[in-house]
């Protein structure tokens, strides 16, 4: 894959922009230095921010209006890492039952947490509107499908918690599904009237170009190297020239690499792949018709949405294997056909994947991994919606709050152990999978 070799069909579909550029490696002259001391600038940033993904973006643009000086600084453009090859799935809450997050939090800021989670797509849908943000948006909600009936058992125990909650979800029966997506394969589902879908990438860009729009910085094209204390201060090395900051925030989730390595110790990452068939016209109408987005209960999920232009998109966990002309491809092909026998065969004109960081219990970090320094990871698939509450609540904390006002508490940064094991169990499994499912 080349440098202009589009990373998803969200790059290339998106109505928006790429924003930013490579950082300057000029260093500034000492009159120049003087100058800014002079006009009250003394050559700092407030928040320097590795990644350019919704978290790093959210957390430029809330630090931007609250007057803070933001500084995001991207390896390669915006979106690149996860969110320009996410679904596109705008869900409420996170991959656990509320009630189970209670559990595992306590009651108090686990209830707090799953109710900040469940008006999380407002907020976001809230920002596309605001900024109009040119991303496909569609609230019609989601729909997450069981595929057998332990998984029809396992959403009846998730409606009665968000229903306790006052959400707007209900359980749809199997002709119900069938209805709304189209296959008579679901054992029934859980409609989210909250959720929606988007154009991923177009999301990120527009939070980009709002960001620089209300006064941050944004610089494409610069890797951060190295990360050091400055006196009170960070230093943050890119390969394109040197920036000082009072804070930095590394928001680069699962596509954490070497600049704090114990941070990428933390999680497992798991690949998600998608294909998008050619646009499908009126052969596609039946699928999906009101224009919700689906995951299924299966342990190695299904992902089914469509685009506006009416493309068909399919994924699963796992890798791409042979671009559109492969395993993955006749893996796709055939799962089109048993969901959906009367749609006949279908060409795809993209194929790729992403990363998704894991952690052990499924729950969201936010990591002080020094003073200054907040790192915060593991979205275990729920990028969009948390990616944007964690960067205004970073915001929120630079500006003045606390750390008790964070979504979740800061933790420590424990290694996930057992973690190179989990990975090559994971990628064995689902490629067994993937294999299977294209043969039969």
């Amino acid at each position: 894959m080349t440098a202009d070799t589009p990373i998803s069909l969200w790059d290339h579909s998106s109505e928006e922009a790429t924003v930013g550029r490579p950082l300057t490696a000029e260093t500034p002259s000492e009159a120049q230095i003087e100058t800014q001391i002079a006009s009250g600038i003394d050559g700092r940033v407030d928040v320097a921010i590795v990644g350019g993904g919704y978290t790093g973006l959210s957390t430029a643009l809330h630090g931007a209006l609250k007057g803070l000086r933001c500084h995001v600084l991207e390896a390669r453009d915006i979106g690149h890492g996860g969110s320009g090859r996410n679904v596109g799935l705008v869900n409420a809450g996170l991959w656990l039952p509320p009630q189970d997050v209670q559990q595992r939090l306590g009651e108090k800021p686990g209830a707090a947490l799953v109710a900040e989670l469940g008006r999380a797509p407002e907020y976001v849908f809230s920002l596309i509107e605001r900024y109009q943000i040119r991303c496909e948006a569609t609230r019609a909600g989601t729909i997450h499908a069981a595929h057998s009936a332990a998984g029809l058992r396992d959403l009846e125990r998730r409606v009665k918690a968000w229903q306790a909650l006052g959400a707007p979800v209900r359980l749809l029966t199997a002709e119900e599904t069938a209805e709304k997506t189209g296959s008579r394969r679901f054992h029934g589902g859980l409609l989210d009237a909250r959720a929606g879908t988007i154009n991923p990438m177009g999301y990120a860009r527009g939070l980009a170009r709002a960001a620089h729009a209300a006064g941050a910085e944004i610089s494409t094209g610069t890797k951060v190297l190295a990360l050091s204390r400055d006196g009170a201060d960070w230093r943050v090395e890119t390969d394109r020239g040197v920036l000082t900051a009072k804070r930095v925030v590394i928001a680069t989730n699962a596509y954490t690499a070497d600049l704090w390595p114990s941070l990428a110790r933390s999680f497992t990452p798991i690949n998600f792949f998608q294909l998008a068939t050619a646009p499908l016209g009126d052969a596609g109408r039946m699928i999906l018709p009101e224009g919700q987005g689906l995951w299924d209960t299966g342990k190695i999920m299904l992902s089914l949405r469509r685009d506006q232009a009416g493309r068909l998109i399919i994924g699963s966990m796992g890798s791409v294997i042979g671009g559109t002309e492969g395993l993955t491809r006749r893996w796709a092909a055939r799962k089109l056909q048993r969901l959906f026998p009367d749609l006949g065969p279908q060409s795809f004109e993209d194929a790729w994947h992403g990363q998704i960081a894991f952690t052990p219990d499924y729950l969201f970090r936010i990591h002080r991994l020094a003073d200054g320094l907040y790192a915060p990871t593991g979205y275990n698939g729920r990028g969009i919606t948390t990616g944007t509450l964690f960067g205004r609540a970073l915001a929120d904390l630079f500006a003045g709050t606390t750390e008790d006002s964070l979504p979740v508490p800061v933790s420590d940064l424990r290694p996930d152990r057992g973690r190179g094991v989990k990975t090559q169990a994971y990628r064995a499994a689902f490629l067994v999978k993937q294999t299977a499912e294209s043969l039969f």
